[in-house]
């Protein structure tokens, strides 16, 4: 590992920044990456699904359709064209 650019320490350049916290292994971890998918996903215009919360669509001008299935780390997404 190096240090971050801009954070270099003369005469302390093998010592590297440890982390006090990581967002994996944590119990509250699954539920904060989808809150952050949520904001993510809402500000591209795709609407979620009323009787299925991970089923997301974004219809077109054009009448086309994107749908997206999101199934824990996995997505899956189809369309009506290429």
């Amino acid at each position: 590992m190096q240090q971050p650019q801009g954070y270099e320490v003369k005469w302390k350049e093998k010592l590297v920044c440890r982390l006090k916290k990581s967002l994996y292994g944590l119990k509250q971890d699954p539920r904060q990456w989808y809150l952050k998918f949520e904001r993510f996903i809402s500000k591209q215009v795709y609407t979620r699904c009323h009787s299925d919360h991970c089923v997301y669509l974004k219809r077109q001008n054009d009448g086309s359709y994107i749908i997206l299935f999101l199934y824990v780390d996995d997505m899956l997404v189809a369309g009506s064209n290429m």
